[in-house]
């Protein structure tokens, strides 16, 4: 579609030379791209086109923008008009310095156009026109070329190139030369586009008959009208060299990376001359017409020949170099032969891509602004990007990270839109942290990562909220006017005057008036105050509503309602309505022969109060003497004895009538009595209740009361605990004595069997069948040969078997000792309790020394300690054996729970009694105090007794157990014990812990 660059009728006359130079073409429309086309070096304020008019849109009446133009890299030099969107020049437009040689020269920038709440984007392309505004213009304004007289017919002189900044049909079209006999022109086109002239001989040259020849050369473009310029050349014919330099090969085309290093080798040039000498000898250099652009970048070696790269060369500015390099003979009339090499820059992926974000709204960098109103798919910002790479290195692909409310479209080749995706809310998110990364597809793959903050603008989209829809507030009756009574609070979630917020008092009619002339409201703080004093017995209560309005536009509302209840006080006394008083007096007939109990008159009042300070009792002040009394809640006055006085007497009563109140209110009647002849009806006599005299409890006392209460029973649970606390130490005390009380009788050789067991409180150990033929022995006495029976009293002592359950212990106790014989007496195995089962083991001499258990703890009580000194003394009853701990529990039973001191027997038989499971003694912790204890208490030995076991919770942990009673060992290999059986010795459960060790062990 074309459409006319809309113009100005006046510019036309006033501009008319301007518009000579201005070349207005039609704007083409595609899509969402106008293109237009100016001339370069238009002035300020040319008229490139109209938005509105090229694209048939109206704009909206009253509006002053319609149109803004994204920011783009050269922004300057195109001017936008907001209303219309008209275009014009910013300033002059220089094409050969923003677009160079490049034959197509654009100026692209995107305008959004508003449309209501919609967001259109336009894509505008303005094509800058080249004019002829520049001359061909050769390097230097005068060459000298050497050329020899033998040369050949058709040999080629490139000459230096002009230079023309103007491109398409305003660059050099052509190369002429002066008019002569041995030379003509050709016109070349080198790879980069430019053109050039070699100078080619047409005839011989003859030295002698002229040496030199001076000829002209003119570029000229082809521009209307044309530019040229001219050059001196000067032709020096130089003497016979029958030899010149020959290059391998007289054209290179080679290819050169972009990111090459200084230094890179790009061709390697060779050169012979068959001469001899200096005439042989080659050097090389670039020949005259090479500009100093292409001496900068490049550097050939003077002897080598070698071409190397002398500074980078960007792809981006300068796709393909041409240049000559010339190999010269050192003789003295040298001819230099040219080799042609063209250099093909090849991209690399080199440049990251570049990323500019212009927003539609935002008035600090890197932010965007949109309404939280906007909807969806509206334009929040411009995203252009551009990467200076070609092909698949400059093809740019972005992508947005950070929020799903926001997405990015392809607007155009090198551009996107950030549109939103759904509906925004300020409130809830207020702020967008957005990431933009541009990517291109090159190897390897460059990136660019923008961060940009999108910020929604505040709309008036929440009206005001009170924290309560209904208040209740009371206010006590009588108040001064201008009384505060509560202050209304309203919250707008919303910013700036969105959220600002006024309240007004809702008219509404109350008992006939405004509700207004009751209370008013502080717009500003929500605050109401009471305008009049209120009085309970004629309102109780005012319904008041109350409105919060914010400041945006449109303006929202919110209401909230208070019931206001006014407070009852004290502030009316009683008023006596019965009987009807006449300046507070009132007169009363009654019988003088009335009989007591007769009700006389009841005084009835009322209260306009409430509650209690309408709970009225009524007292006689005056009168009671008189023989009447009241009753204090209904007001019956009676008489509480028979009437002594005369007739026609009158008797003055004084009635007073009290409310409940703080303070009370009390009114007063008097009533006057006349006594007149006769008796009352029998049926009006007053009958007690108990509301006569009421009971009025004070407060106080009831408070004293309770609180002494409480701390009476606070006290009696304190000596409660205290007194039990108390037993029960005096109890773990006792107990401890009990253990300490039998160790005396163990060293005095008190070996009751059946008390020891019986004293022993616990588990001693499971109950195990043995065998019924069970014999003891006596290590202390010398063996007979013959078997010892147990006497009858033997026995009849009671045995002690455990029973886990029922904590009782039944056995019959028959005498045996697990001590081994020692002195003459023949050693004999014995038969001890280890672990859960019966051990059969030898008798040991004192002097041998059996392994200990193992288990680490052997020291100078384990089996491994010698405790004899050759010198046995006589058994006792009193030496001990050191027997289980607790660790036995744990780890079983280790030798020093069954090694036996070794001493030899006395010979007393009092002192025989049952050793394995005698009653424990405790020995203390310490050493010093350990050997104190046994030096005072515990029989002498020959060697070390004791060894320190700790055992958990115990103060003492040691258990002495006695030597057992001795019998005559028999000649047998085994010794059996016999079975004990079930007893009612009941044990009490409080030094379970302790037995229990014995049990399990």
């Amino acid at each position: 579609m074309e459409q006319s660059t809309c113009t100005c009728f006046s510019r036309w006359i006033l501009g008319f030379i301007s518009l000579c130079l201005l070349v207005i073409s039609p704007a083409v429309t595609e899509g969402n791209t106008l293109r237009y086309q100016i001339n370069e070096e238009s002035g300020p304020g040319t008229v490139i086109g109209n938005l509105a008019w090229d694209l048939s849109w109206i704009p909206s009446p009253g509006t002053k923008t319609n149109f803004r133009m994204m920011k783009q890299f050269n922004a300057s030099f195109i001017r936008l008009r907001e209303s219309d969107g008209e275009l014009s020049v910013g300033e002059r437009i220089d094409r050969e310095r923003i677009c160079k040689r490049n034959p197509l020269c654009l100026l692209t920038f995107d305008v959004v156009n508003f449309s209501k709440e919609r967001f259109k984007l336009i894509h505008v392309e303005v094509e800058v026109k080249d004019i002829n505004d520049n001359s061909p213009q050769f390097p230097h304004t005068e060459t000298t070329i050497d050329i020899s007289e033998n040369a050949a017919v058709g040999s080629r002189f490139p000459l230096d190139a002009a230079e023309d900044s103007d491109v398409g049909s305003n660059y050099i079209q052509s190369y002429q030369i002066s008019v002569n006999s041995h030379f003509t022109i050709d016109a070349m086109t080198r790879a980069d586009g430019v053109k050039y002239a070699e100078l080619v001989l047409m005839r011989e040259l003859d030295r002698e008959t002229q040496s030199s020849h001076v000829l002209e050369l003119v570029a000229t473009d082809g521009g209307t009208p044309s530019r040229s310029g001219a050059t001196k050349v000067t032709v020096k014919v130089n003497d016979f060299n029958d030899n010149y330099p020959v290059f391998d090969q007289n054209n290179f085309s080679v290819d050169l990376p972009e990111d090459a290093p200084v230094g890179y080798l790009i061709l390697d040039l060779n050169a012979v001359d068959s001469d001899e000498g200096l005439n042989g000898e080659v050097v090389y250099g670039f020949g005259k017409q090479v500009s100093a652009e292409i001496r900068q970048l490049f550097k050939v070696d003077r002897k080598s020949g070698r071409l190397t790269l002398e500074s980078p060369v960007d792809f981006e500015e300068q796709k393909t170099y041409e240049l000559d390099v010339q190999a010269t003979d050192l003789g003295a009339n040298p001819n230099p032969s040219v080799c042609k090499i063209i250099i093909h820059v090849k991209d690399v992926n080199d440049n990251a891509p570049e990323i500019s974000i212009t927003p539609m709204t935002s008035t600090t960098a890197g932010i965007a602004y949109i309404t939280e109103a906007a909807e969806p798919d509206s334009f929040v910002a411009l995203i252009s990007t551009s990467d200076r790479d070609s092909g698949v290195n400059g093809q740019v692909q972005c992508t947005l990270y950070g929020h799903d409310h926001f997405k990015l479209q392809r607007a155009h080749e090198d551009s996107y839109t950030i549109v939103t995706t759904s509906a925004l809310d300020r409130e809830r998110i207020p702020e967008y942290n957005l990431t933009v990364v541009a990517e291109d597809f090159g190897s390897p793959l460059l990136r660019a990562i923008s961060q940009y903050t999108i910020r929604l603008t505040d709309e008036n989209d929440n009206a005001p909220l009170f924290s309560k829809p209904f208040y209740e507030v009371s206010i006590e009756e009588n108040n001064a006017p201008g009384a505060y009574i509560m202050t209304v609070v309203a919250t707008d979630v919303d910013l700036g005057r969105n959220s600002k917020i006024t309240y007004k008092l809702l008219d509404s009619l109350v008992m006939g008036s405004l509700v207004s002339t009751f209370v008013s409201l502080d717009p500003a703080t929500g605050s109401v105050y009471a305008l009049r004093s209120f009085n309970y017995e004629v309102m109780k209560q005012l319904d008041i509503r109350i409105q919060a309005s914010d400041g945006g536009w449109p303006q929202l509302h919110s209401s909230a309602a208070i019931n206001l209840k006014i407070g009852d006080q004290n502030d009316n006394p009683p008023s006596i309505i019965h009987p009807i008083l006449n300046n507070g007096t009132a007169e009363i007939v009654l019988p003088r022969d009335a009989p007591s109990g007769y009700i006389v008159t009841q005084i009835k009042a009322r209260d306009p109060d409430e509650g209690k300070n309408a709970e009225l009792f009524y007292k006689l002040t005056e009168g009671g003497d008189l023989g009447f009394s009241i009753n204090r809640a209904t007001g019956q006055i009676y008489l509480h004895r028979k009437l002594t006085f005369d007739v026609d007497e009158v008797l003055k009563v004084t009635v007073t009538v009290s409310d409940n109140g703080q303070p009370s209110l009390t009114s007063m009647a008097t009533i006057h009595f006349i006594l007149t002849a006769g008796a009352p009806p029998s049926d009006n006599l007053y009958a007690k209740t108990g509301e006569d005299e009421p009971h009025e409890w004070d407060m106080s006392i009831v408070i004293i009361v309770v609180l002494a209460g409480s701390c009476t029973v606070l006290l009696l649970a304190i000596i409660l605990i205290t007194t039990i606390c108390s037993r029960h130490k005096r109890e773990k005390r006792g107990g401890g004595f009990r253990d300490k009380e039998n160790v005396p009788r163990l060293e005095k050789g008190e070996n009751n069997v059946v008390s020891l067991i019986s004293d022993h409180v616990g588990n001693m150990f499971d109950a195990q069948p043995f065998p019924n033929k069970s014999v003891f022995i006596n290590p202390c006495v010398p063996a007979t040969g013959n078997d010892i029976s147990p006497s009858p009293k033997s026995v009849r002592e009671k045995s002690h078997a455990f029973n886990p359950k029922g904590r009782t212990i039944n056995c019959k106790v028959e005498g045996y000792c697990t001590l081994p014989g020692y002195g003459k007496e023949t050693l004999r195995p014995i038969t001890i309790w280890k672990g859960n089962s019966m051990t059969t083991i030898s008798a040991r001499d004192p002097q041998i020394s059996g392994k200990d258990s193992g288990k680490g703890d052997s020291d100078i009580n384990d089996s491994d300690s010698d405790i004899s000194d050759g010198n046995k003394k006589d058994c006792h009853a009193v030496n001990g054996l050191w027997a289980c701990t607790s660790e036995c529990k744990i780890l079983g039973h280790s030798d020093r729970c069954w090694s036996p001191s070794a001493t030899r027997p006395s010979g007393n038989p009092s002192n025989r009694h049952l050793s394995t499971f005698a009653k424990t003694a405790t020995m203390p912790r310490d050493s010093l105090q350990r050997e104190s204890h046994n030096k005072a208490q515990m029989p002498k030995t020959s060697g070390p007794y004791s060894v320190q076991e700790k055992v958990q919770h115990r103060k003492f942990d040691y258990i002495l157990v006695c030597s057992a009673q001795p019998e005559k060992i028999p000649e047998s290999e085994e010794v059996g014990i016999p079975l004990y059986t079930h007893s009612t010795k009941t044990f009490s459960s409080d030094d379970n812990d302790e037995d229990d060790s014995f049990s399990k062990s």
